[in-house]
């Protein structure tokens, strides 16, 4: 959905993730996209982010797929490992805003990689499935690409284990999250998307069981956080 406020355009993608509403509200907030995510995660993003180049235990001869890379921040994180690194995203807003970033970037539509089977021996995603319109087709993209033995690495949001955190966490998304982004991001309204779309995300088990389903091998997955966030990992 989009709508104005003000003398500002704001862009917000509705639940049914349309990947045009999805593409026009990340390039509205790619200019103060990386600070906005530091601020929101009161900057636990960086640790995410390391976290999830541990998790793919790459070598400098791989060949890695960054799928919704955004501003390449997280592929940059990965090529510190010496393997080549590809940042892949749809929003042409994103990779611009990342253009100053030494590493490969490609516009991609996680739903039709534009890449060749087996071309990869790692990919990841990283808070980007959950705004994929059809996640189980854009899980069977990633095992495509993927070489045998090819392992993926989902870094995501997730749900709190312990209950009490679990509320006030909730609490944070639909109340305090939205304010905080009106004052750091470029477009407040698409934070509200981000919100709801996390509370409608299956929680760890239910992601470990679409990796199954989509062919992977090897699931499990370690919270981040106290469960605000969780890598999963499988191999094809």
């Amino acid at each position: 959905m989009a709508g104005t406020t003000g003398d500002a355009h704001v862009e917000r993608a509705s639940l049914d993730k349309d990947p045009a509403e999805v593409a026009a509200m990340f390039d509205g907030v790619a200019k103060r996209y990386d600070i906005t995510n530091t601020v929101l995660s009161f900057g636990q993003d960086r640790g995410w982010r390391k976290k999830t180049r541990a998790a793919l235990a790459l070598k400098p001869s791989d060949i890695v797929l960054d799928l919704a890379a955004g501003t390449a921040v997280s592929t940059v994180e990965l090529a510190r490992s010496g393997a080549h690194c590809i940042a892949a995203d749809f929003s042409l807003g994103m990779l611009k805003a990342g253009a100053r970033r030494d590493v490969s970037k490609v516009a991609a539509d996680a739903l039709a990689l534009p890449f060749a089977d087996e071309s990869f021996d790692a990919a990841t995603i990283s808070f980007g499935l959950r705004n994929v319109q059809d996640v189980p087709k854009g899980l069977s993209e990633l095992y495509r690409v993927l070489k045998p033995g090819g392992r993926l690495v989902i870094c995501e949001f997730s749900t709190p284990v312990l209950r009490p955190f679990r509320t006030v966490y909730m609490e944070y998304l639909m109340k305090a999250l939205p304010s905080v982004a009106t004052k750091v991001s470029s477009n407040p309204a698409a934070y509200v998307y981000l919100a709801e779309s996390i509370r409608a995300w299956p929680d760890q088990f239910g992601l470990g069981d679409l990796i199954r389903d989509a062919g992977f091998e090897q699931v499990r997955w370690q919270n981040l956080t106290g469960g605000i966030a969780a890598v999963h990992s499988g191999v094809k």
